[in-house]
């Protein structure tokens, strides 16, 4: 049965074409580059259907509003497609592809977030194979979850990070095995993937995005006023990227009790590590304990991009400071490593399927 796709293209590098001020995107042209590729045509290839996000987005001016009209387009279109292409700007494609595995509940079908490093109309490009690979793993692989295709991994969205602003292979999972790998073979690792949900259609779980939430890097020689100043209301929840395995300058009392202040006030503080591979243990280090009794709860594995979604969608649906610190330490969507006694979640769903809250 010939399968059909729905691309929803929302800006960026793949469809843009040249202009005096470089790069930008067109209305019409990427469908119009499309057309006239006989590769679509083959009667290999699924069939497909265009939606053109307007205005169109170079991916740095996306925020969270533009998240929930991603999911709230793919559950609108879910039911007369197979599987869901996402064209985005690779600058914010991993925050896109965290925070959308938060918000589709019931998922059973796959939706696979690509783009390019050189649009589709240069005559060297990477556009091509990534958008015909990404369709060919949405029509012939049961993959149920937001994946991220780039280069020649299939990455889980809520572990990918941007990894190379220059080259083709841009994106890694460093924290999560890759879900598949392209050569001259599509190898899907099935042990990798989301359990199939047994929901009958999907949801958008939360439409609300008015939560106030930010990110902050800790460095050497902090002024500790520079943090008090971020974590102001009407801040709700910050994602503190901190060194190692979650440690900070316990000897800065100042700095401990700018923390511990907001804490208090309901600000949830959840820490992450600022390497590229580990998970924060808060208890390992007299400067990670520091943290801890000041309120500090641990991101574990999670990339600074989940994270800082998550803490979007749990305040966005309205939970209590009490609540999301619960839910930071639960995997939800598959964004961060449990252990085998832990696995199902709190909730008694698996790794991998979003928990009701």
């Amino acid at each position: 049965m010939t399968q059909r796709l729905y691309i929803a293209y929302t800006g960026g590098t793949i469809g843009m074409r040249r202009t005096a001020d470089g790069y930008a995107p067109a209305p019409g042209f990427l469908e119009a580059q499309m057309t006239a590729m006989p590769e679509l045509a083959d009667p290999r290839m699924p069939t497909y259907d265009i939606h053109e996000y307007d205005p169109l987005l170079d991916s740095s001016n996306m925020r969270p509003a533009d998240w929930v009209r991603i999911g709230e387009d793919i559950c609108e279109h879910y039911e007369a497609y197979d599987g869901f292409i996402v064209l985005h700007g690779t600058d914010t494609m991993a925050y896109t592809a965290s925070a959308l595995p938060f918000f589709l509940q019931g998922l059973a079908k796959p939706v696979i977030i690509t783009g390019s490093q050189i649009p589709l109309c240069e005559i060297r490009n990477d556009a091509r194979a990534n958008l015909i690979t990404s369709m060919l793993i949405a029509a012939e692989y049961p993959v149920p979850e937001v994946c991220l295709f780039f280069g020649s991994k299939l990455l889980r969205g809520c572990r990918a990070v941007k990894v190379d602003a220059d080259g083709l292979d841009a994106f890694d999972s460093p924290k999560y095995p890759p879900l598949g790998v392209v050569g001259v073979d599509v190898q899907i690792d099935r042990s990798h993937l989301a359990s199939l949900s047994p929901a009958d259609r999907v949801t958008l779980v939360t439409p609300v995005v008015d939560a106030t939430v930010g990110a902050f890097r800790l460095f050497p020689g902090l002024s500790p006023d520079l943090l008090q100043n971020v974590l102001q209301p009407p801040l709700q929840g910050l994602v503190l990227e901190a060194y190692g395995v979650g440690n900070g300058p316990d000897r800065d009392v100042t700095f401990l009790e700018v923390l511990a202040e907001a804490t208090r006030r309901g600000v949830v503080i959840v820490a992450i590590t600022q390497c590229l591979r580990g998970s924060v243990r808060l208890e390992e280090y007299a400067a990670g304990s520091a943290l801890a009794k000041a309120g500090v709860i641990s991101g574990r594995d999670m990339t600074a991009e989940a994270a800082l979604c998550k803490l979007f969608y749990l305040f966005g649906a309205g939970c209590s400071p009490e609540v999301v610190k619960r839910k930071i330490g639960e995997n939800l969507c598959g964004e961060l490593t449990v252990t085998p006694r832990a696995y199902p979640n709190a909730d008694g769903l698996s790794s991998g399927r979003t928990s009701s809250l």
